[in-house]
């Protein structure tokens, strides 16, 4: 594993700091890949976190947004009550916990359960304050119409 040192960076940038501790947490980061997930933009503002969880239902699943980030959790129930004996264990019925990082104005909109997939659908919202707007550039050139003023005079 590679490690990055960003100190130089930090001294010369001002408000950028967010930035760089989403790096350093993405380096230092042993997260693993269980579940797998995929994240598809479906639209231009719209986004959808797929995360396969095949073996987990609704009520053992949880979905919290705070602030930037969006923690699924998954915690399987143990099934005392099973008259079976399990002779061999392929099928995993481990818990999880996966975090993403969202942009600003990113919501959550909906979140679905179908054959296994968890699907959760965000759409970016900006504020239309926030939008970017277009500066008009004015001319100035009074000194111009001074002169033509002032030649004209003259002549007269």
């Amino acid at each position: 594993m590679r490690s990055y040192d960003l100190t130089p960076f930090y001294r010369s940038t001002v408000g950028f700091d967010r930035l760089f501790n989403l790096l350093d947490q993405a380096s230092s980061d042993g997260s693993p890949g269980y579940p797998p997930y995929n994240i598809e933009r479906t639209g231009e503002n719209t986004y959808r976190i797929t995360v396969a969880v095949s073996g987990f239902a609704k009520d053992e699943l949880s979905i919290v947004a705070k602030e930037n980030t969006l923690t699924i959790k998954g915690e399987k129930v143990a099934n005392e009550n099973s008259k079976s004996e399990v002779l061999y264990r392929g099928i995993a019925a481990r818990a999880f916990e996966r975090a993403f990082q969202l942009a600003d104005f990113v919501q959550v909109k909906d979140a679905s359960l179908e054959n296994g997939l968890l699907h959760v659908d965000l759409v970016r919202e900006i504020p239309e304050a926030k939008k970017p707007r277009q500066i008009a550039i004015n001319t100035s050139a009074p000194k111009a119409q001074v002169i033509e003023n002032s030649a004209a005079q003259a002549a007269a």
